[in-house]
């Protein structure tokens, strides 16, 4: 049985989706030190080059050869420039099932990239390597994350009770750490199939601000 995911590129209309190089070091950093990427995922603060270097060149791809996932650079096909991270991570290689984190950069919010590249990855998980689920996890009051998980055909299956942990600025710029629940979602390959019978077939997209909590 296969337990690693094949070294891929995803293209959309808009996006390339592709393992990270040497060369994202400096957006991944200037990304993942954006205030909202840090309060509501688990990526260090601050977020060093160093650390941006060794997610780049080889802490992501030691996700995909040792079996836990994949992870994809999420890139503008005309600029190619990073605008996001997409990360399949605790796969079940016997239930055939995974979840998915997502983060969008600043400069490209607004643009419906977090649905796009999620929407993306989970067809080519579903249709090229016949998974049966994919999870999604949403800290409680990030609502643009939820209307991601909606907008590509995601099910609300429950609330797990202060199940993660948020960060917050004080009035002195101090961030401090505070308990939140997740919003559990799921998305089956019969859920991919209807929303493309709604949707005519297109991307669906998402305005706004993107972040799923698991991500780190």
């Amino acid at each position: 049985m296969t337990t690693t995911f094949p070294d891929v590129s995803i293209s959309t209309d808009r996006l390339v989706l592709r393992p990270f190089e040497e060369g994202d070091v400096a957006a991944l950093t200037e990304m993942m030190n954006d205030e909202l990427v840090v309060a509501w995922t688990g990526v260090p603060h601050p977020y060093t080059s160093a650390d941006a270097h060794a997610w780049a060149t080889r802490d992501s791809h030691a996700e995909r050869t040792e079996g836990r996932g994949i992870v994809f650079a999420v890139t503008e096909f005309l600029t190619q420039r990073l605008v996001g991270v997409v990360h399949l991570q605790n796969t079940n290689w016997r239930t055939r099932s995974a979840e998915v984190g997502y983060v969008t950069a600043p400069w490209a919010r607004g643009e419906g990239y977090a649905s796009e590249s999620v929407l993306a990855v989970a067809q080519w998980l579903f249709r090229d390597q016949r998974f049966e689920r994919l999870e999604l996890r949403t800290a409680a009051d990030n609502t643009a994350s939820q209307q991601v998980a909606q907008k590509i055909g995601c099910i609300s299956e429950g609330v797990l009770r202060n199940a993660w942990i948020v960060r917050a600025q004080d009035a002195d710029g101090h961030w401090g750490e505070i308990r939140t629940d997740l919003i559990v979602w799921s998305l089956l390959p019969e859920d991919l199939d209807e929303a493309d019978d709604l949707d005519g077939g297109r991307m669906a997209e998402a305005t706004g601000y993107a972040v799923s909590a698991d991500w780190h």
